[in-house]
């Protein structure tokens, strides 16, 4: 059975860093690309984040290009979000995202998704 499960998130201060994790299991992840959502309280999901099968080909969502990256370890079944220079407006549950049918290109944040992780809360306060 596919599984996603994020870790990483907390409380940070503006300005810190956060590297959230994406773990996966029940398929071989080298295959497929893996993306990044997240949603804040009273406000629509956002797709923020996503990485090709091969690592080659990322794309950044416009809100956190220049302060997020995104990047993967096939070798531990593993995505990685680093987020640099949080800001509040960064705080929202942060979630893994992935299926057989999309790969990380300019339309990925418009499709929906078969497989979700459950999430992890980051929370950015002074």
């Amino acid at each position: 059975q596919l599984q996603l499960v994020e870790s990483g998130g907390g409380l940070a201060q503006p300005g810190d860093s956060l590297r959230l994790s994406c773990v996966t299991s029940g398929f071989v992840m080298d295959f497929y690309a893996i993306g990044w959502f997240r949603q804040a309280p009273g406000k629509e999901r956002e797709g923020i984040a996503c990485i090709s099968s091969s690592g080659g080909y990322i794309n950044l969502a416009d809100s956190v290009k220049g302060r997020f990256t995104i990047s993967r370890d096939n070798a531990k079944s593993t995505v990685y979000l680093q987020m640099n220079s949080l800001q509040a407006e960064d705080t929202a549950t942060y979630y893994c995202v992935t299926d057989t049918k999309w790969g990380c290109n300019g339309a990925y944040f418009e499709h929906e998704f078969d497989y979700w992780g459950q999430g992890t809360q980051v929370t950015v306060s002074s």
